[in-house]
């Protein structure tokens, strides 16, 4: 039994290594822009989850497949990957000393059972200077990041208190992948890695 996993991302692929469970990553070439941001952000992460599990589900009908998407949801909209670096400066800009709320849509499928769920994390941002963003791009990769910002490694200065699931906030809330991954028959208790 392996796990498909459908998503490009090296951190949602680096805290599902932390189990032993063997799985491949594989993209969904589903188009997140495609899908109108309807006003909730939950079910909003939850569908896009969904869809991702659905293109995949044609190239591999028997296997699990696990999903998931993260939003970034502040001011009453959603902030998504930035199309450049001046957009991930507006976007740290307008979270500078403000709380925002981080869901990841999970979703868990095998043939036609389809589970989903999701998990929402607030965090709070410290007050930014321009010089702290500028700081903050040169030495972070955002361009891939829902919200154009990450919690590891350099983010941690960023960040002054969260409230909620860590793993959440870098992509793969384990909490929910674990009750999802359960209503198939897969236990990642089974499969923690030995103490080496």
């Amino acid at each position: 039994m392996k796990i498909i996993l459908g998503s490009q991302s090296p951190r949602r692929r680096e805290i599902l290594e932390y189990f032993s469970i063997p799985f491949v990553q594989v993209a969904s070439d589903f188009d997140e822009e495609s899908v109108a941001f309807q006003g909730d952000a939950a079910r909003h992460a939850m569908f896009l989850s969904q869809k991702k599990a659905e293109t995949l589900a044609h190239r591999f009908p028997q296997e699990v497949i696990l999903t998931a998407d993260t939003v970034v949801y502040a001011n009453g909209k959603l902030y998504n990957k930035p199309r450049d670096e001046h957009e991930a400066t507006e976007f740290l800009q307008s979270f500078s000393g403000n709380w925002q709320f981080i869901y990841t849509g999970v979703t868990a499928r095998r043939g036609p059972e389809v589970h989903s769920g999701f998990e929402e994390t607030k965090i709070l941002f410290h007050p930014l200077t321009s010089e702290h963003i500028k700081k903050f791009h040169n030495n972070c990769y955002v361009l891939d990041k829902a919200g154009g910002f990450a919690i590891e490694k350099c983010g941690n200065l960023i960040v002054s208190r969260m409230e909620g699931c860590y793993y959440n906030v870098m992509g793969l809330p384990i909490n929910t992948v674990q009750k999802l991954l359960l209503k198939l028959g897969i236990d990642l208790w089974d499969y923690l890695k030995p103490l080496s």
